[in-house]
């Protein structure tokens, strides 16, 4: 079963683009990331899977309802967590946090104070006084004391420092393997690698690929770095190239067997052929894309 499934969604502001024909399918029990700069859509699509914005065209359901005609169902069922938090400054945590549980129906004081305590948030303390940090911790309780079954997190770890953001990751899994989905977006690649098992990227509104991260990682392209040689081979598919002294670096997207071919023929002393890390793969969709 999709937990996420949408099917063209668009969403224009008059005649600006917001996304088009984004077609996202997000498996139950998933760890999903959304990859793409900032601008790409990425908190366009979510504010529309969320119904705070209406679609322009297209659909999209979660947990098999339709996101327009059953709403209220659905947010009943998501922990969200966006990109900007903001609260009624004058408001302390603690009564932000069980404002929040009470337009849920639910009673998650046992949860938001385990949570309080793992992520040293001191909940006396009002809102306007608090860090940007400390109002991302605010804004990580308010999503998830309720035990959601599904997780959107926009761009989730800014402003929180190194050792918040490890913590965090440690919560996310933890809550992914009782089966919980998330579904985070970000443009911090090393993130995405690192904890999701599927992704999709988004550039100007459109997704340009969607699969696992193993398969995106290896997109049929290798970093390949030469030494003895000056230039690179002359042979197709060769890209990004860099050349430092008798070194050449570059990203190949071709055969092996034309690969080996072209270097057998070149006075190499050395060569290293490894996967490209996902951000290095990113770049690659933009240029061809460009292209």
């Amino acid at each position: 079963m999709n937990i996420i499934e949408t099917n063209s969604l668009t969403k224009y502001y008059g005649k600006s683009r917001g996304i088009t024909d984004v077609n996202l399918s997000v498996p139950e029990g998933d760890f999903f990331g959304f990859i793409g700069p900032n601008g790409a859509g990425k908190s366009t699509t979510i504010r529309t899977l969320l119904g705070l914005i209406s679609p322009s065209g297209g659909s999209a359901q979660i947990f098999g309802m339709d996101i327009v005609k059953d709403k209220e169902k659905i947010l009943g069922q998501i922990g969200y967590m966006p990109s900007e938090p903001a609260f009624y400054h004058g408001m302390k945590v603690r009564e932000c946090l069980r404002y929040s549980a009470r337009l849920r129906g639910k009673d998650c004081d046992y949860e938001a104070k385990r949570l309080c305590e793992r992520f040293a948030l001191d909940t006396e303390r009002k809102i306007h006084e608090l860090s940007l940090g400390n109002r991302k911790k605010v804004s990580i309780v308010c999503a998830l004391q309720h035990m959601p079954g599904l997780c959107i997190l926009d761009e989730p770890t800014s402003g929180l420092d190194p050792l918040m953001q490890r913590e965090f990751y440690s919560l996310l899994e933890e809550r992914n393997a009782e089966g919980t989905t998330i579904f985070l977006s970000s443009h911090v690649l090393s993130e995405v690698q690192h904890h999701c098992r599927h992704a999709a990227v988004i550039r100007e509104g459109r997704i340009m690929a969607s699969d696992s991260i193993e398969n995106l990682g290896n997109a049929h392209t290798k970093r390949v770095v030469i030494k003895g040689i000056h230039e690179p081979p002359e042979i197709m598919g060769i890209k990004d190239v860099k050349i430092n002294g008798d070194s050449v670096n570059f990203l190949y997207s071709g055969t092996p067997q034309m690969l080996m071919e072209a270097l057998s023929k070149l006075p190499i002393t050395d060569i290293n052929i490894a996967e490209p890390d996902l951000e290095e793969v990113f770049m690659h969709y933009y240029r061809e894309e460009e292209r």
